[in-house]
């Protein structure tokens, strides 16, 4: 019989071993390991602690033998304290006839079951512990024997191996699905330019990835830093708050080094305003760094879970994020300057143009007035007087002319009162008159107006159009069509000009520059048809999203 039991035992030993050593699932080996140690003693009950990163607390504790409903009664898990915390000091094996009579325990919880005989038994490999299995409760009453020690020993040294490969494992796993995301969330990054809807992209990734209750972006401004984006927690109070040169934002941002901060209350450098506000126990402080300069500080409080502290791993996993964030970052800004600086470019143009107008023809329109005062001052009969007031008010017309059309040319009231048919309606009517060239008009935009940036843009680039017509192409006859159609608008000028040869004509000749930027803007494409002596096709696609 003796025999039989243990070839049984050894049976149940190795079909174990080669059960949790195949297993990459740490919870599943968990649940193998107790439920084979318990298999192997006759305990009633048993349980596995999994020691914490600080190894002087249980992280984890799994039980097998009670049931959901006693699990409940009793309520947390124990933490490492009394018999437990023996094992996790000493990782020695612990075996008691009694665990009650001992003076190193504590007792049990409300609602416990009973239990005497234990034993525990660290689970080592390679000097480090990261584990202990307790088993209480040996059938028949009887305490533990050495044989019973010498199994699960044994059992506990396979159970080491298992932990570890499948904690490898895990960390494998959880680095490719990192590396998944990081590289998900670059292409996100590169995606968007828009600086404010940048920002509040690198927050909410983030705190999806590292698993934090809050993360904050904060720029500087002036002499202090202030938070443009958050994400998670307190967020919406977060938004607009400004950190001081001399927190451990401002800190970190000049030193440009990163920061790991396991309690916000004892930091002398924390703005502890700030913390309160965001309710932070822990953090992370990061720079974004581009090109070697800080350009903002990623904060990221408290890690979601019953452990809010972060670790290493953690912190390089937002360094190599905050790194893409930069680059992301300057390009935005990179783009914004280099936008700003083609309007402005854009609006010195026209500026140039109209002061041009105004000079040659306004202002030599009002110095003919002047002269013509002088002529009416001078007159000397009634009908001389007359005459020159006729001529005067002649004068006085074609000003006003010109100056409504140079109002109507920096931006016509139509447009924006009765939108883009109307306003090249007018615009039609006015160059027809001043330049004597035909044109037909028709738009079928339906009752529902374009988007703002959309009829600014087709106006300009008609009134563009037309200007190029009149300037370079010789033309009699013009014909613009407008349609609205499958979600986008086109836009269609047509002359039977001298036409060029579009691969030859200067790269910013002809407005192009301008017209390629206006319809750039509003996502949409531009092409032109022209050959020598058949006139000139423009056609404008713009998406209506």
């Amino acid at each position: 019989m003796a025999t039989a039991r243990e070839s049984n035992r050894l049976r149940t030993l190795l079909e174990t071993g080669i059960a949790i050593s195949s297993e990459l699932s740490l919870d599943s080996v968990l649940e193998r390991i107790i439920e084979a140690a318990a298999t192997l003693t006759g305990a009633r009950y048993a349980a596995l602690g999994v020691i914490d990163r600080s190894r002087t607390a249980l992280e984890r504790f799994i039980t097998t033998g009670i049931d959901d409903e006693t699990r409940a009664a009793i309520g947390d898990p124990p933490h490492g304290r009394g018999i437990l915390g023996v094992l996790v000091r000493d990782a020695q094996v612990l075996r008691l006839r009694d665990l009650q009579k001992d003076p190193r325990s504590v007792g049990f919880p409300p609602n416990h079951p009973p239990m005497h005989s234990f034993l525990g038994v660290p689970i080592l490999l390679r000097g480090v512990a990261y584990g202990n299995l307790y088993l209480t409760e040996k059938e028949g009453g009887d305490p533990f024997t050495e044989e019973d020690e010498e199994l699960v020993t044994l059992l506990a040294a396979q159970a080491a191996v298992a932990v570890e490969n499948a904690r490898l494992y895990e960390s494998s796993t959880a680095w490719s699905r990192q590396l998944e995301s990081l590289n998900e969330i670059g292409n996100a990054l590169v995606g968007e330019l828009d600086l404010p809807k940048l920002l509040d992209l690198v927050a909410t990734r983030l705190r999806e990835l590292i698993e934090a209750r809050l993360v904050v972006i904060a720029l500087p401004q002036g002499d202090a830093l202030r938070v443009e984006a958050a994400a998670g927690d307190v967020s919406e109070a977060a938004m607009g708050v400004r950190l001081p040169a001399d927190s451990k934002a401002g800190r970190v941002l000049e030193r440009r080094r990163s920061e790991r901060i396991d309690s916000m209350l004892e930091d002398p450098e924390v703005h502890q305003e700030s913390a309160r506000l965001f309710a932070a126990t822990a953090g992370l402080f990061v720079p974004l760094l581009s090109r070697e300069e800080a350009i903002g500080v990623i904060v990221v409080h408290d890690k979601l879970g019953p452990d809010p502290h972060f670790d290493d791993v953690d912190l390089r996993l937002v360094e190599q994020f905050a790194a893409r964030a930069a680059i992301a970052v300057d390009l935005s800004r990179r783009v914004a300057r280099d936008s700003l600086r083609r309007v402005v470019t854009g609006q010195e143009l026209e500026r140039q143009r109209l002061a041009r107008e105004l000079h040659d023809e306004t202002g030599q329109a009002l110095t003919s007035i002047l002269l013509g005062l002088k002529a009416v001052e001078e007159s000397r009969t009634p009908a001389e007087t007359q005459a020159a007031a006729n001529q005067l008010r002649q004068l006085v017309v074609a000003t006003l002319q010109d100056v409504r059309r140079l109002a109507v040319e920096l931006r016509p009231k139509a447009l924006d009162d009765f939108g883009l048919a109307a306003a090249l309606e007018r615009l039609v009517s006015t160059f027809s008159e001043t330049t004597g060239i035909a044109v037909e008009l028709e738009t079928t935009l339906g009752e529902e107006r374009l988007p703002g940036e959309v009829e600014t843009a087709l106006y300009r680039i008609v009134q563009e159009a037309l200007t190029n017509i009149v300037k370079h192409a010789r033309a009699t006859k013009v014909s613009i069509v407008l349609v609205r159609r499958d979600g986008q608008v086109t836009a269609l000028v047509e002359d039977d000009g001298e036409g060029f040869d579009p691969a030859a004509a200067r790269a910013d000749g002809l407005g192009l520059v301008g017209m390629r930027e206006r319809v750039a803007l509003v996502d949409g494409r531009l092409t032109i048809e022209s050959s020598a002596g058949s006139g000139t096709t423009l056609a404008v696609e713009v998406p209506l999203l």
